[in-house]
This record gives structure tokens, C-alpha cells and sequence, in this order.
């Protein structure tokens, strides 16, 4: 009996120490993780001490340093931009990631260089802080790059800092100068915009995280790149302005800037069940706002002769609301400038079912937003065509040219940026392309090309060079789970003949907790969607995979838009509209100016008054040959939509190209009547 106690004392005992021992692992286990989420979690967190930190480190870089990479690490909310003085060049700087637990942000500088498909990052001792949400813009006529604000955050997310640093970027040498302002400046924001508009730097809207709420802005700020100095300038006290947002587009124009969308939460009383009293009983929440409204910015500079310190003159104008416009309203949908229009791609649209869960819906539409018309298009991308057999010799046919390589366009805008010092537009020839006008670092890099958009996302970053877009990184959500893209794309605006991939990584392994039932709810959701057709402009399949008959058609996108829309269609710009030459579908930009050239030569000696000059000196006729093509190009650009909805219908037509008898030249053959009606 003594024995048998004596083994249920020791069991017990074992069992205690056991449970001690789980208890003391427990307790370290709680310990280390504490340990490893970080100080600055806390409430009282010392984010100064952190990013003074990071300054330390960035003391370590005694000179601007670049070196050959692999690419950027994966990140969201950075910034991407052309060069304004190489065109063979995109810079991309700082942003964020957030794998779920973690979140880490950057002040590194890459450099893609396009004509040898490499990435270069730049280290630098006077590098700004690491931040995401700033806002970054050419300096227009004073050169450069500009870049105001941002965000930055502890890693875990518990504590945030806005900046309000302004900084310049010289491209060339890659030195960053931290500016330095008197009197008024921005306060500390992000999620803002800046445009250059002549010698201004433009900024507007924004947000600030504060320790009560999320404050949206609507402030206006005016920069002189010539007194280095912000201004507020001056508006009437009745005037009308945008509301308050934050990730809107944000464009230039030759007379100002023109601001669309944009989101924002607003103040709304919800019901929160009756009280004690028997009353209904409401609650203040704030409710998501995806703004779908334009507003012009008229900017007026002030005369040549007015003191340098005279501030332009400044007034906002509402437009109406877009035709074809994104339907339903998106966030994220980035947009950047490119020749007098917004190039627009993807975005989300959350629907709040209640309180604790979210439907969104992403797109991966590329849509053109012509400015000056107020209009949106949507623009598709194009399989290659069958391409009949080339005669050889010199027969009349002419092979099928939307197939052409880019190489072609590459030459004429080479050549015709050389006309002024080397070459000659007479009779319609272009210059010969020379073996040393080649570029050493030219390298021809087979990519892969796919015929439909890239995935779904929004918030990805777009920059534009040579006419081609290029598409970065962006978000994706499923369930409680966040992608940020690791891959880039490009696509031609004039051909869209396909997107290539520049280069595309594996998403790294999420680290915050999945929602399986949100996972199933959208998997369930995509293969409905599979089955269904958009009907509505501007609507895309949310699916992880697009086909493009599920993709609304131009055509009848326009169709349902105008019919839909009080305002009367815009009459096409063609020659028979404004009296000036046009582009015909299927017609590269090239073939339009060979065609043309002759006939834009003699508008610019009419609108110069040169027929009239008793001399024209060799200097006068290469400029008005720069002047032709410039006109010709900018005319191109102008109905270039309109142009692609109309070589979308002949394609449904099977209309391969359209050979006008004029362009034949005499005895081509096919004259008469009837051939001008085929």
C-alpha cells in the first residue's frame, strides 16, 4: 500500500514539473515574441529614433555609388517615373511591404535601363528616409525630379510618421538635395499628387493620419522652382473646389492640370438599433468615398514684365462627369500622362456587405482618358494577324504593317530628332539610319508576350517612355490575405500588340493569418463570374485569369455609352471635321507622316505666312519640316482612339487594311467609282 502511494505521489509530481516546464516555455515563448515585435509597437513608440537610425546608415555611403542588380525587392506605394533627360531610363523609388506580419519600408533609387534590360540601384549618402505614399513629378521647364512627403511606419504597424520634406533628384547624376523653404509650405501628407505646369511645381490633396482619425485634405499649394518658395495662392471665398481626397489622378495640361477621382471616407449616422427610450438610436461612422468627378485647374502666369515674386492666378472649374467613364467606380486605378491623355489601369471596387466583411472586385482594364474631350476609351490588346505572303519585288500590294517591329517607329523618331542637324524630309524620304548612330547599350531582348492584360490589381505603378507603358508591381487581395506583385510589363500604346513580361518572380510566402472561408466564398464567386459576360463600360472580370471575349468590346462599349449619355456623340476628328490631314486605321504614325508630310509642310507655311517671304533661308525649311512632324505626330496621338474603335470594327468585318486609291499613285490600277466604294 506504501509502495502503491508512493507511485501516485511520484506520477503526480512528474505531471506538476511537466506542467511547470510547458508553463516556463510558454512564458518565454510570449517573451521572445514580445521581444521581436518591437518597441516602437508601443504607444509610446520613438519613431524618431528609429528613422535616426536608419540615417546613420545612410552615413556609412561616402559618394553616389551604382551597381548592376538582379531588380527591386518586391513593394507597393513607391513611386515610378520617366526620366526627363534619358529617354532609355525609369527611376523607382522607396515604397512598401507587408507580408502579413511585417512591414518594411524603403528609400533605395532603382534604375531600369531599358535598352540593355538591366536594373541599377544607386546608394547615396544624402538619401531621403525611407517612406511610401510620397508623391514624385518632373520639374517641367526647370528640369529634374521633385518629390514631397510620404509615410513610414514601426513593423508592426502600430505607430505611423507623415514627412513633409521636399526634396529635387538630378538625373543625371543621381544626387539627391534636400530644398530648403521660407514662409508657408505643405504640411505633412501622403497619398497626394504634384504636376509641373512651366516653372511650377502644383501639389494637392492628400491625407493625414492623426491620433483621433484619418484626415483628408484639400489644400493647394504652388511651388516657384525661379524663388524656391510655396505659395498658397488666392481663391475667391465662394469659389467652388474638389472635396477632400487622396489617391486621385492628377494630370498636367498646357493651361493648368486637371484632377479625376480620387477617395476618401466622409462622415455618415448609420442605425444602431432603438435605446432605452424606445427612440431610434444612430451612430457617426466613416463611410468609403471612391470620387468619380473632374475638375479643371486654370492656372494663369503672370506676364514677362511682373516682378518675380508675382504669383500666377488660379481657379478651379467642375466638369462634367466623364463619358465612359470606369463603371462601377474604382480605387487604385493609377493613371499616367502620356500626349494630352490619362493612360489608366486596373483598380478595386469594395462593397461593405456589414460591418465586419468587404466584397472587392479588381480589374485589369487599360483605359485612355483624352483630356481635352472629356471622354474615356478603353483600350484592348491585339493577337498578331495571319500575314499573307510578301510578293517580292515591287508589286503594288502592301504586306500587312501593323506587324512591324518596333524598330521601325524607333528609326523615324530617331532620324526626325536628328533633322535639324543631319537629315532631310524632301520628296518625302527619310534619312538613311547611320551605323554610328546606334546606341552601345542597345541590346535586343527577346521578352515573352502574352495577349491578355496582366492580372487583376490595383495601385500599381505606371510610367511612360517612347510611347510604351510600363506596368509595376501593384496589390491583389484574396480573403485576409495581400499579393504585392514582383513583376513588370510593357505595353506599346500605339500597336498594343501584346504585353511582354520585363520579369516576373515568385510572390514571397504570406506570414499573417489566411481566412479559409473568405478563400472558399471566392473561389466560389470566380467560377460563377467564369460564366458571366461584362455589359457595362468600363467592367472586367475580377477573376485570377481574364479571357478576352469575357472583355467588353470597344465598339459596343461606345455604342451603350452614347445612347446612355445625354450629351451628343463627339463628331470623330477627321480631315472632313477640322480640315486637317488624318490617319487612317492600320496606319503607323511613320506611314501617316510619309503619307502627309507634303500637305502639313504647306499648313505651317500658311499659318508662318512663309509663301508670301521673298526668302526662305535653309535654317527656315528645316524648322518648318520639325514643325510638320510634331503637328502630324500630335495629331496622331489626338484620334488615336478613335482610330482603334474603328480598326476594331474592321477586324469584326474581316477588314484586314484600307488602301485609299489616292495613296496607290497613278496607274496602281482599281480606279473608278466602284473601287472607291469597297
Amino acid at each position: 500500500m506504501a509502495k502503491k502511494d508512493k507511485g501516485k505521489k511520484e506520477a503526480k509530481k512528474a505531471r506538476v514539473a511537466a506542467k511547470q516546464e510547458k508553463v516556463a516555455k510558454k512564458t518565454e515563448k510570449k517573451a521572445k515574441n514580445k521581444k521581436d515585435a518591437d518597441d516602437s509597437d508601443v504607444e509610446e513608440a520613438d519613431l524618431d529614433a528609429i528613422l535616426a537610425e536608419y540615417a546613420k546608415k545612410q552615413e556609412q555611403f561616402l559618394k553616389v555609388t551604382e551597381d548592376t542588380v538582379s531588380g527591386p525587392s518586391p513593394r507597393s506605394a513607391s513611386t515610378f517615373i520617366a526620366s526627363p533627360s534619358d529617354g532609355r531610363e525609369l527611376f523607382l523609388f522607396g515604397g512598401e511591404h507587408y507580408n502579413g506580419a511585417i512591414a518594411n519600408f524603403f528609400n533605395d533609387l532603382y534604375i531600369y535601363r531599358i535598352n540593355s534590360d538591366e536594373w541599377r540601384k544607386v546608394t547615396s549618402p544624402n538619401s531621403p528616409l525611407p517612406r511610401s505614399g510620397h508623391a514624385m513629378c518632373r520639374g517641367g521647364n526647370t528640369g529634374g525630379i521633385y518629390m514631397f512627403g510620404g509615410e513610414f511606419s514601426s513593423p508592426k504597424q502600430g505607430t505611423f510618421y507623415h514627412y513633409n520634406d521636399f526634396w529635387s533628384l538630378e538625373p543625371s547624376t543621381r544626387e539627391w538635395t534636400k530644398i530648403e523653404t521660407k514662409g508657408p509650405s505643405p504640411s505633412a501628407r501622403s497619398g497626394h499628387r504634384m504636376v509641373a505646369f512651366k516653372r511650377y511645381i502644383i501639389l494637392f490633396g492628400g491625407f493625414q493620419d492623426t491620433s483621433q482619425q484619418t484626415k483628408y485634405l484639400n489644400d493647394l499649394y504652388i511651388y516657384d522652382c525661379q524663388t524656391f518658395q510655396w505659395h498658397i495662392p488666392v481663391l475667391p471665398p465662394a469659389a467652388m473646389r474638389p472635396d477632400p481626397r487622396s489617391s486621385f489622378s492628377f494630370l498636367p495640361h498646357e493651361t493648368g492640370a486637371v484632377v479625376y477621382g480620387g477617395y476618401s471616407r466622409i462622415k455618415t449616422s448609420t442605425s444602431a438599433g432603438k435605446s432605452k427610450g424606445g427612440r431610434q438610436a444612430s451612430r457617426v461612422i466613416m463611410k468609403p468615398m471612391v470620387h468619380q468627378d473632374t475638375w479643371f485647374l486654370r492656372i494663369t502666369p503672370p506676364p514677362p514684365e511682373a516682378p518675380m515674386n508675382t504669383l500666377p492666378t488660379v481657379r478651379w472649374e467642375k466638369r462634367k462627369k466623364p463619358v465612359n467613364s470606369p463603371n462601377p467606380a474604382r480605387a487604385g486605378a493609377t493613371m499616367v500622362h502620356h500626349k494630352g491623355r490619362g493612360i489608366a489601369f486596373g483598380g478595386v471596387h469594395d462593397v461593405e456587405e456589414d460591418e465586419e466583411g468587404i466584397d472587392s472586385e479588381f480589374f485589369n482594364q487599360l483605359l485612355a482618358f483624352n483630356i481635352d474631350r472629356n471622354r474615356f476609351f478603353q483600350l484592348s490588346l491585339r493577337k498578331p494577324r495571319a500575314q499573307a505572303a510578301k510578293k517580292q519585288g515591287g508589286g503594288n500590294e502592301r504586306g500587312g504593317r501593323r506587324g512591324r517591329g518596333k524598330a521601325d517607329e524607333e528609326e523615324l523618331l530617331r532620324n526626325l530628332a536628328l533633322i535639324e542637324g543631319k537629315g532631310s524630309l524632301d520628296d518625302g524620304e527619310l534619312p538613311l539610319k547611320r551605323d554610328d548612330d546606334s546606341d552601345d547599350d542597345d541590346v535586343k531582348i527577346e521578352k515573352p508576350v502574352q495577349y491578355e492584360m496582366p492580372h487583376p490589381r490595383f495601385n500599381a505603378q505606371l510610367a511612360v517612355q517612347d510611347d510604351t507603358l510600363y506596368v509595376y508591381g501593384g496589390t491583389f487581395e484574396k480573403g485576409d490575405r495581400e499579393f504585392t506583385f514582383d513583376e513588370m510589363h510593357s505595353i506599346d500604346l500605339g500597336k498594343l500588340d501584346g504585353a511582354k513580361e520585363i520579369f516576373r518572380r515568385e510572390l514571397e510566402d504570406w506570414q499573417g493569418s489566411d481566412d479559409e472561408d473568405s478563400d472558399e466564398d471566392d473561389e466560389d464567386e470566380e467560377d460563377d463570374e467564369d460564366d458571366s459576360e461584362d455589359e457595362t463600360a468600363g467592367t472586367a472580370t475580377p477573376a485570377t485569369s481574364v479571357a478576352p471575349e469575357e472583355i467588353a468590346k470597344p465598339e459596343d462599349v461606345a455604342k451603350k455609352q452614347a445612347a446612355e449619355d445625354e450629351e451628343p456623340e463627339d463628331e470623330p476628328a477627321t480631315e472632313k471635321s477640322d480640315g486637317l490631314p488624318g490617319p487612317r486605321p492600320f496606319e503607323s504614325l511613320r506611314e501617316f507622316f510619309s503619307r502627309t508630310n507634303h500637305q502639313w509642310q504647306d499648313i505651317i507655311l500658311e499659318e508662318h505666312k512663309f509663301k508670301h517671304a521673298t526668302q526662305i533661308t535653309e535654317r527656315s525649311v528645316k524648322e518648318i519640316r520639325k514643325s510638320a512632324f510634331e503637328r502630324a505626330e500630335q495629331k496622331w496621338w489626338d484620334v488615336r482612339e478613335e482610330m482603334q474603335v474603328l480598326e476594331d470594327e474592321q477586324e469584326a468585318a474581316g477588314i484586314g487594311e484600307v488602301v485609299a486609291l489616292e495613296s496607290r499613285g497613278e496607274g496602281a490600277g482599281g480606279g473608278g467609282g466602284a473601287g472607291r466604294r469597297r
